[in-house]
């Protein structure tokens, strides 16, 4: 064993002496926003300290009730500490990593106490929750994939859906719409729902015709609400539905930890079932497939009804996110573009079902047995996210005829919890027209932590007052502004997305995931064929080595680099930067997107 370790090691040495280099030899003073990015990468440690040490206990268990009873909750304790290893794996401070394992097992073992967690993953929930707690988890793939017990989860969670009561082999199908560590969950009850019925009576009712209910009110009324659990647990629970499609996040993640082509092959047939199911049903996803494989079986035929579905609670939303994640996610797998039908079609689909009213485009969010209805501005997340995937014209042209763009440009800056609000000054800076968004954004992220800061410092709730939003509401790292500029991507999809970005980087010295001490990056122009950064060392005393990798996991492949004027000829992932003090140079790296299987491996050091 360790004379294999010891061969392991020697090979990372002599494959490290063979990455191809480039040193940047001009020296200038940083730029603003190489100064703005180091300081958020410096100020967000001891932000984050502050944080944890006012909402946990010296164990770091969340001060929280002493009872929390339903299936909700323990997504939103892992939300919590969300973007924590995120932040580490850019660069941010080393004593990041293992606070953000430590803090994601003290909630696990919080829950399990609660009853909401069992066997390590959540007991059961439906997969927008379950993609809220786990894009933590997907982080720690990007932080350090060699850390045992979150490989060993990787592993674990995965087979939770890939075998067993949560999968159906024989339809493709996931067999319902809430699942978990215990299986799915075919009858919910009242206790399941309790910390949501405040919540649901404000949407609109599930159904129409269900018996004795007139309006949304009567989620809190103690006599008819067992009237709308009987309806959804005849009519929703024994069907798969899009929102599922969160779950390759899950495969994905374990298939990058493994190299293992099973958890491939299970994305691929289950993306492209849900791909049948929209050519069958003529371009429109349907929200429901019955325990036959059949559309609307559970539903008297109707293919809308579903539990997150066309009509209740969001609409369009939950079917634009998850056909981008599943589409995506097979994309990423397979190199096969292919797969980004399935976002497409819903765009397409949702762009012939739009009108303009005022000079504004207008896009139908619900459909009913009366049609299409609940007109709304079109949401750019997820326009982007396809145009960023395929860089494809007719993708930038659909964008262009779904987004009002002038309204978008008026927009002050919006914070969400999901760091995901604000791609439109990003694209407008991409085609060099927002010049000073660089430094804008970094300033917002910033004064956006302040705020929070002061939320922390503030706070006098009591903790049987808490509900499970009141951390994630003040968690001060702001991620949105360093994810885009350094990484030259939009963030994930905030309910399971994964990263995906053109670059990320490597300290060469420390042998760690993150962009060197003092080191800044910024990404100004993308294509489909290249990327260009520039690279910065605010140090004028300190040398610094970084690595290069194209995409989050490695999944490009770079073809050569021009750096003042010269052009420097390899292919593979990884380009080695020397960076003397107070150098600043731009590279223009030349790229072919999705031609390695996707990992979480590190480069040889």
């Amino acid at each position: 064993m360790k004379r294999a370790l010891l061969l392991l090691a020697v090979a990372f040495i002599l494959n490290a002496q063979h990455l191809p280099r480039v040193t940047i030899r001009t020296t200038a003073p940083p730029p603003e926003w190489a100064q703005w990015q180091r300081r958020l990468l410096g100020e967000y440690w001891p932000s984050a300290q502050e944080f944890v040490k006012r909402y946990t206990r010296p164990d770091g268990t969340l001060i929280f009730r002493k009872r929390w009873p339903g299936m909700d909750g323990s997504d939103d304790g892992y939300e919590s500490w969300y973007n924590f290893p995120l932040y580490y794996a850019l660069g941010g401070d080393a004593r990041m990593d293992p606070l953000s394992r430590h803090l994601w097992n003290k909630v696990t073992e919080l829950f399990t106490g609660y009853g909401t967690v069992h066997d390590e993953f959540d007991s059961y929930y439906d997969w927008m929750h379950h993609g809220e707690s786990y894009v933590n988890f997907y982080f720690f793939g990007l932080a350090n994939p060699y850390e045992p017990e979150m490989r060993r989860r990787a592993v674990k969670f995965a087979a939770l859906y890939m075998s067993g009561p949560n999968w159906d082999p024989i339809h493709k199908r996931i067999t319902s719409p809430i699942t978990g560590s215990k299986g799915p969950r075919f009858e919910n009850t009242a206790e399941d729902w309790v910390t949501h019925r405040p919540v649901l009576a404000n949407y609109p009712l599930p159904y129409d015709d269900i018996p004795g209910v007139a309006d949304s009110k009567a989620w809190v009324d103690d006599k008819l609400f067992p009237n709308i659990l009987a309806t959804m647990n005849k009519r929703m629970m024994r069907a798969d539905v899009p929102l599922n499609l969160a779950a390759t996040s899950m495969i994905a993640n374990a298939y990058m930890y493994t190299g293992d082509p099973k958890y491939r092959r299970w994305i691929e047939e289950y993306v492209e079932a849900w791909m049948k199911r929209v050519e069958a049903n003529g371009g429109v996803i349907p929200d429901n497939i019955g325990p036959n494989g059949r559309i609307g079986e559970t539903m008297d035929g109707k293919w809308y009804g579903g539990y997150y579905g066309w009509r209740w609670p969001h609409g369009l939303f939950n079917q634009l996110e998850a056909t981008m994640i599943g589409g995506s996610n097979a994309f990423l797998v397979t190199a096969n573009p292919k797969y980004l039908e399935l976002p497409r079609s819903q765009q397409v689909f949702m762009l012939g079902k739009s009108k303009v009213e005022n000079g504004h485009r207008l896009v139908a969010n619900r459909h009913n047995e009366k049609g299409w209805y609940d007109w709304r501005p079109a949401v750019p997340q997820y326009p982007v996210n396809l145009w960023y995937m395929s860089f494809d014209k007719a993708d930038w042209e659909r964008l262009l005829r779904l987004v009002d763009f002038d309204a978008l440009a008026k927009k002050p800056y919006a914070k969400s919890k999901g760091d995901d609000k604000n791609e439109f000054p990003w694209i407008r800076f991409l085609r060099g027209e927002n010049p000073g968004w660089p430094v804008e954004i970094l300033r917002a992220n910033w004064a956006e932590s302040q705020r929070r800061l002061g939320l922390v410092r503030s706070d006098r709730t009591d903790p049987e007052d808490m509900d499970v939003h009141h951390w994630q509401d003040r968690n001060p790292l702001v991620l949105e502004g360093l994810v885009q500029q350094m990484l030259g991507g939009p963030n994930h999809i905030y309910h399971g997305g994964l990263l995906h970005v053109r670059l990320r980087y490597f300290d060469a010295e420390k042998h760690r995931a993150g962009i060197p001490e003092d080191v800044a990056a910024l990404v100004d122009k993308i294509t489909a064929d290249s990327v260009r950064v520039t690279l910065v060392n605010t140090s004028k005393e300190h040398r610094h080595e970084a690595i290069l990798q194209a995409g989050a996991f490695g999944e490009h492949q770079l073809q050569g680099a021009e750096i003042d004027g010269k052009t420097i000829r390899f292919t593979g992932k990884h380009l080695r930067v020397e960076l003397p003090p107070s150098a600043v140079g731009t590279l223009t790296l030349r790229m072919k997107r999705y031609q390695y299987a996707p990992t979480y491996e590190f480069p040889p050091f």
